[in-house]
């Protein structure tokens, strides 16, 4: 799900990247289907502004380790009362552009939460059914500008009419391709 072929990147110097973690969050709705939660960001002058995500960020001095931190954002972003259960870890991911290293974290809920977003830091939460990840129609093509005079081709995941793509997209796809295996 990448837009480029990572492995020809060299990632040499990595000892000035940021530390941080998301959650990628498995709930039920009202007719107990399985949704996984995904923000888009508020805009802002970032990399990033404006992005489907997971909520997370970077880890901070007073974080015990990243699973605090994967926590401690999760509940920033979105107001949720619950403590989710952390079942998995997934693969970090190198984030070139911001300088980032984010490690994801599978958790889940056992009841359907109550969400109170942060906006200033999330526009809107979005529930995704997991049974769309799934579907090869899921994923899709485009071109876009993530930084301006830069045009890419990348594939991404059409999550309720939303483009969900570079590290995020990484992520999911990861994470489809754990439960096909589990499927199979």
């Amino acid at each position: 799900m990448a837009h480029l072929n990572r492995e020809k990147v060299a990632i040499t110097q990595t000892e000035h990247f940021k530390q941080s973690a998301v959650i990628v969050l498995l709930f039920p709705d009202e007719r107990n289907q399985c949704n996984i939660l995904l923000i888009e960001r508020s805009k802002y002058n970032g990399h990033h502004s404006g992005q489907i995500a997971f909520p997370g960020g970077k880890a901070e001095i007073g974080d015990k380790d990243l699973n605090a931190t994967a926590l401690r954002e999760f509940f920033e972003e979105t107001g949720c009362i619950e403590t989710p259960i952390i079942i998995g870890e997934l693969s970090a991911l190198t984030i070139l552009v911001s300088k980032f290293i984010v490690t994801p974290f599978v958790a889940y809920l056992l009841k359907a939460p109550i969400f109170k977003p942060n906006h200033t830091e999330v526009a809107s939460l979005i529930s995704w059914k997991l049974d769309k990840l799934l579907l090869p129609e899921s994923v899709k093509y485009t071109s876009l500008e993530p930084i301006k005079g830069l045009k890419i081709q990348t594939p991404y995941f059409d999550a309720n009419g939303k483009i969900v793509w570079g590290a995020t997209a990484m992520i999911l796809n990861e994470l489809k391709y754990i439960l096909k295996d589990i499927a199979s």
